[in-house]
């Protein structure tokens, strides 16, 4: 079960969004016979309108994703989700509105982004970026706790994120962050993000009591590159780029996962009262890019303390480890704009049983029509669940999608 506010509706964004480009096309068409104050351009993010002076900054995008997945979409749960019925679906997976860009200074961004499928306001946030050590940013995003659920839905790697995202990502939160650069010479080259977060979820404008949720990452890049968050080495780095990244969470709420839709419960925990869960989330992560290759892992520890029950801790752990290359490089009749990339996950949602595991295996295969502003993913996944009380259960699945930008 999940709980959210609904901020605003999707009525609203539409129309408040038309109203700016009239004003904007307006404004400009009243100087067109004097001095021309803005220009007009489609770029990385979209159409773009921009004042001369460079003191506002307005970019427009939106994102369309068609999936057709066979026997089941989403990622098998319980024992008996492998014997469920074959349900092959066809459905636009996400459409989404994006707005950014800059107000009064460069350094001044906002952001927000809404799901018209779902109604939902994603991300809305202000930064504060005059400075590359020093930054902050206020608002509601995606914590930057695990480098899978960070990259963006549309940049990644394969058709969905793997097994472990559902019980471990933190997803969207409200708070304050302050985070930078800290270039030093060498080896001596990093990142960091600090955050106090509501900790009730994506849509929750308040607490459920006076604990907040406190988020850290520290990120090192030892060879003295960053490496951004993004699936596929399509930039091709004519250098080694590798991380190093090390995260950490803690909370106390009444849930025991998030997700985009907000707090709710895993399998096995009730939903819970206002503080019910301690919970203390460890994240090491590491990410690598060269030449068109990519690597990424990230090992996880949960513990689920509910202070109800006499603080009775359940420990969970997972991995995965996810790999992609451009074999044109190596093989002149592979074709250039397709990578091959591969990934195994490892789930066990309590540590003190020894049968108690899920897998996921997948290979994937992506096309590249305009980076990934244009592509078709395609995926075939295998999936086992384990538990010492039940015999072993597998299965197969396939998907494919398209995700284009507009």
């Amino acid at each position: 079960m999940y709980k959210e506010n609904k901020i605003i509706n999707k009525s609203e964004i539409l129309f408040l969004t038309l109203l700016l480009l009239f004003s904007l096309q307006g404004t400009s068409q009243e100087q067109k016979d004097t001095t021309k104050i803005m220009s007009v351009r489609y770029g990385d993010k979209g159409f773009e309108l921009r004042t001369n002076d460079n003191k506002f900054l307005f970019q427009l995008n939106s994102r369309l994703q068609f999936r057709f997945s066979t026997p089941y979409d989403t990622d098998p749960l319980t024992y008996d989700d492998y014997s469920q019925d074959a349900k092959t679906t066809f459905k636009i997976n996400r459409a989404r509105l994006k707005i950014g860009g800059h107000a009064f200074e460069p350094w001044l961004n906002y952001y927000w982004e809404y799901e018209l499928s779902q109604s939902n306001l994603l991300d809305f946030r202000l930064m504060i970026e005059k400075w590359d050590f020093l930054s902050f940013k206020v608002g509601q995003w995606k914590t930057e706790f695990t480098r899978e659920r960070f990259i963006s839905s549309g940049e990644q790697q394969m058709v969905e994120r793997s097994l472990i995202n559902r019980p471990f990502t933190v997803d969207r939160q409200l708070g304050a962050e302050v985070y930078g650069h800290l270039k030093g010479s060498g080896i001596a080259d990093f990142n960091y993000w600090f955050a106090a977060l509501t900790g009730t979820g994506r849509g929750s404008t308040s607490n459920d009591d006076g604990n907040l949720m406190y988020f850290g990452r520290i990120q090192w890049n030892f060879l003295g590159r960053f490496l951004d968050f993004e699936g596929c080495d399509l930039e091709f780095h004519e250098k080694p780029t590798p991380i190093i990244a090390f995260s950490t969470i803690t909370n106390r709420s009444p849930y025991t996962r998030f997700s985009q839709a907000g707090g709710g419960s895993l399998d096995g925990f009730e939903d819970g009262l206002a503080g019910q869960y301690r919970i203390n989330q460890w994240n090491l992560e590491t990410a690598f890019m060269y030449k068109g290759f990519s690597w990424q892992s990230e090992w996880h520890t949960k513990e689920v303390i509910d202070k109800y029950n006499n603080d009775y801790m359940t420990v969970m752990k997972g991995y995965y480890v996810q790999a992609g290359y451009f074999f044109h490089t190596i093989f002149q009749w592979w074709p250039k704009h397709l990578e091959m990339a591969a990934r195994h996950a490892s789930y066990r949602p309590d540590y003190s049983i020894r049968e108690n595991r899920q897998a996921e295996s997948t290979l994937a295969f992506n096309w590249f029509f305009k980076g990934h502003k244009n592509k078709l993913t395609s995926e075939v996944s295998y999936f086992s669940f384990q538990d010492k009380t039940l015999p072993l259960e597998q299965g197969w699945r396939f998907r494919i999608q398209w995700d284009i930008s507009l």
